[in-house]
């Protein structure tokens, strides 16, 4: 089985639906073949934080900064659910390009460590608020994951991937999606796509659904 995760490291619901699907799959002992894409939500956002994670909440959707804090401390709580103990009030909100440019080149040369690299990201920024915009930080957290420092460097201090950045959410766009996070889940010639969060139990039922070919007159969209 294959599945392919669309995902910004900005977005908390890219890392507890990760984190939930990965759940589901290690329950039914799936062998599962994780492939990245990116999908940007803040293309104009800059290496350093200019607005806080509340004051862009309550810009984005249009909500009182009342409310905006009380939908993050939600999402707060909804994580911890899931044992992620993300601090999404207080994160640095800057561009995640260099981090998805990373994480692409690493699914094209190193798959085998892609999701490790994805998850520890996603720490960083949103239980760490550490600045994933900052190269030091993206070299480093690259390390630990196995990626030679010297790989690393030359992708973040120049611009490859770009282009494949851009692709990605073009490509997902075009097949009419246009948020994070998204699931394409693959086997054999069945395809599921799953939009957005679902409980870890829903996550078992659309794979075991799909590993025994009873996926007819069912959807996730």
């Amino acid at each position: 089985m294959r599945i392919i995760y669309l995902i910004d490291f900005n977005c908390p619901y890219s890392y507890i639906g990760l984190e939930r699907i990965k759940k589901a799959a290690e329950s039914l002992n799936l062998d599962i073949e994780w492939e990245m894409r990116s999908f940007e939500l803040e293309p104009f956002a800059g290496k350093r934080q200019t607005k806080s994670t509340t004051e862009r909440y309550s810009e984005k959707y249009e909500l009182s900064l009342d409310d905006a804090s009380k939908k993050i401390a939600e999402i707060e709580e909804t994580a911890l659910d899931d044992g992620l103990k993300i601090n999404y009030k207080d994160m640095l909100l800057t561009s995640s390009k260099d981090a998805l440019r990373l994480t692409k080149f690493t699914q094209n040369m190193h798959p085998e460590i892609t999701l490790n690299l994805a998850e520890k990201i996603f720490y960083s920024n949103l239980v760490k608020n550490e600045n994933i915009a900052d190269i030091k930080v993206l070299t480093k957290i690259a390390i630990s994951c196995g990626l030679e420092e010297y790989e690393a460097k030359k992708i973040l201090e120049n611009n490859y991937y770009n282009i494949e950045i851009y692709l990605d959410k073009e490509e997902a766009l075009t097949n009419g999606i246009s948020a994070t996070p998204c699931f394409i889940v693959n086997l054999n010639e069945e395809r599921l796509i799953i939009p957005g969060v679902f409980s870890t139990e829903e996550f078992e039922i659309a794979l075991k659904d799909l590993s025994s070919g009873n996926l007819a007159g069912k959807t996730f969209i």
